[in-house]
């Protein structure tokens, strides 16, 4: 039953999933990366993590993680018509996120360890219900990445602790490949909906067989890194996933959205997965730095593309209109110049690489500052249309 339209002042933060944790996203992603650059510059002690892990850990663990979760309570209710937590169960997962933010900076390794490997595993088994209730088994592996991510994330914080032997990074690069894997069968499924909904005559399409090689080579590009695959071997595989995924984003017709802010940042946020795998295959080639290519995948790609996300979704499921407006454009913005910059001032000027972080982390963390501020009122109120959610 709908509700009158008096109903959106009413206090909705706990009514679907999107809403807590696309602002515990947004805030910590503006937050924490100013963290990190303080971290950088020494005006910050360093936790028991390491500071380029703890810088790592965050950005997947953390952000990534909370806009997965929203993302996914939300989606799954629509894709099965069966509930997912609202109310108290789904403020103790924004407890047992925000818990492990707050233990990473704190001497309790193990503590740590737990809550923030419970996390992705409690999200996992609230996705899990609806879907198998339903029968839903297109999207049962959403479960089992869930259950990789906490895996990951134990692997981390063990090897910091000395428990296992392997290095803390050989986690962080599993849940990078996890995220790229969600974020190309997402971006596969909406990204050309959106453009053809969004853009009169964009004529996005999919092709079987690339989709089959865009997705196949990620998924081998992450057995490659997990098996601790040859360079040689590496540098293949994400060459030939360059190839298939270049392939794919031009069916989409992305020069054909830019008079569509909300359409051509989902566009130029895939656009940098193409740019991370090229620049992954070059630097197991040993051609250029692997943090170029880590940076093309975090900043431009993941910032850009859940960004996006966030707000497209925020105004679809709180019933306001589809498009974007000068703030959330200037956000849009903020984040693909904070990508460039990191890569290519850093590259140019490599004198001043400690004044390139510090201007991208800006960058950043102005573009989620903006989404905080203006979400705030969104997320918090009940649809303006009066609906349930």
């Amino acid at each position: 039953m709908s509700r009158p339209a008096g109903g959106a002042s009413e206090f909705a933060l706990w009514s679907l999933g999107f809403r807590p944790f696309y602002l515990l996203a947004s805030g910590f992603a503006a937050l924490s990366i100013a963290l990190w650059v303080a971290q950088y510059a020494g005006v910050l002690p360093i936790a028991y993590l390491p500071a380029s892990v703890w810088h790592g850990h965050e950005l997947i663990f953390g952000y990534t993680m909370a806009v997965m979760a929203g993302f996914l309570l939300t989606a799954v209710r629509t894709w099965t018509n069966h509930p997912t937590p609202t109310g108290m169960p789904l403020m103790a997962l924004a407890l047992l996120w925000i818990a492990g933010r707050v233990l990473v900076l704190l001497p309790y390794a193990m503590a740590a360890a737990v809550v923030n490997a419970a996390f992705p595993a409690a999200v996992a088994c609230a996705v899990a219900v609806p879907l198998v209730r339903s029968g839903n088994r297109r999207n049962y592996f959403f479960v089992a990445l869930l259950l990789m991510l906490s895996g990951a994330v134990l692997i981390v914080h063990l090897s910091a602790m000395g428990v296992v032997e392997m290095p803390g990074r050989g986690g962080l690069q599993a849940g990078l490949d996890i995220v790229l894997v969600v974020m190309a069968v997402v971006g596969g499924r909406v990204i050309p909906m959106f453009t053809n909904n969004g853009v009169p005559n964009a004529g996005a399409t999919r092709v079987a067989a690339v989709e089959k090689l865009a997705l196949g080579s990620l998924v081998a590009l992450l057995a490659a890194d997990v098996v601790d695959a040859p360079a040689s071997g590496i540098a293949t595989v994400a060459a030939i996933a360059a190839v298939a995924h270049a392939v794919r984003f031009c069916l989409w017709r992305p020069w054909r959205t830019r008079g569509a802010p909300l359409v051509w940042i989902l566009h130029a946020a895939y656009a940098w997965i193409v740019i991370h795998l090229a620049l992954r295959a070059c630097a197991a080639a040993g051609l250029v730095a692997e943090n170029l290519a880590i940076h093309a995948l975090t900043i431009g790609a993941i910032g850009g593309l859940t960004l996006g996300m966030m707000t497209r979704t925020a105004r679809g499921h709180t019933g306001r209109p589809l498009r974007a407006d000068a703030w959330e454009t200037a956000s849009f913005l903020l984040v693909q110049a904070a990508a460039v910059e990191r890569l290519v001032a850093g590259w140019l000027v490599p004198g001043a690489y400690a004044l390139t972080i510090s201007v991208a982390g800006f960058l950043w963390s102005a573009a989620f500052a903006i989404y905080v501020v203006r979400y705030w009122p969104v997320l918090t109120r009940a649809r303006a249309d009066g609906k349930p959610g």
